[in-house]
């Protein structure tokens, strides 16, 4: 878990930058900005490097996708779509989908018929 983490936190430093690319106005939110990039793909690298590359990149875009949306409408008042909101929630669905079936190592969980 503490890899996947890695991930959550790297996801939450995406949100960020992603509002800081179109929000940041002076020298010091422009400063944050970087931080944030810098911060969430150092995470993602670090996880990466245990984590199946594929999977953990996935879930950190999901993640960061979800987070933007919503915080989109919780700090900046963006109108709720509702469509949008089911889409995202599948976009979440197949997030949690992807890391339950991956363990630690990469390899699939999923012990169903093959």
């Amino acid at each position: 878990m503490k890899e996947w983490g890695k991930i959550i936190i790297a996801a939450v430093f995406e949100v960020g930058w992603v509002i800081g690319l179109k929000h940041a106005d002076s020298a010091l939110e422009w400063l944050a900005t970087a931080a944030a990039i810098w911060a969430s793909f150092h995470l993602l690298i670090v996880a990466g490097r245990t984590l199946p590359v594929g999977t953990a990149y996935v879930v950190f875009v999901g993640l960061g996708a979800v987070g933007t949306v919503i915080a989109e409408i919780i700090l900046l008042g963006v109108p709720v779509n509702p469509a949008k909101l089911i889409l995202i929630a599948v976009l979440l669905a197949g997030v949690v989908g992807l890391k339950a079936v991956t363990d630690q190592g990469g390899k699939k969980e999923w012990h169903g018929s093959h």
